[in-house]
């Protein structure tokens, strides 16, 4: 059974849109992060340390809208965005901030 996709928005003081996700994403839900991508201005951190599952269809919005995103991961995804090649367009960090460990660069 697919967990249901959570996505909360929040602004940094230094100005950054924060897109928190929580649960699966999936091809039954990647238009709504999709959307929630689109509606962010500026540059955007991602927080996939809820997501427990992501896919090809995940994977796609990620490449499609990778101007200005920052990931933060954990680390079940980090190997999966390595393999892929995003680890290699966007910055991709763990909770703990950069330089955590849990980026698979």
């Amino acid at each position: 059974m697919t967990s249901p996709l959570t996505l909360s928005h929040a602004r940094r003081a230094d100005g950054a849109s924060v897109l928190t996700v929580v649960g699966e994403i999936d091809q039954s839900n990647a238009d709504a992060l999709a959307a929630a991508l689109d509606e962010a201005r500026g540059a955007v951190v991602l927080d996939l340390t809820g997501v427990e599952y992501l896919d090809s269809a995940g994977l796609n919005v990620l490449f499609a809208r990778s101007a200005g995103l920052e990931l933060v991961v954990p680390p079940l995804l980090a190997p999966v965005l390595a393999v892929s090649g995003l680890a290699e367009l966007v910055p991709v960090h763990g909770p703990e901030g950069p330089g955590s460990g849990a980026s698979p660069r």
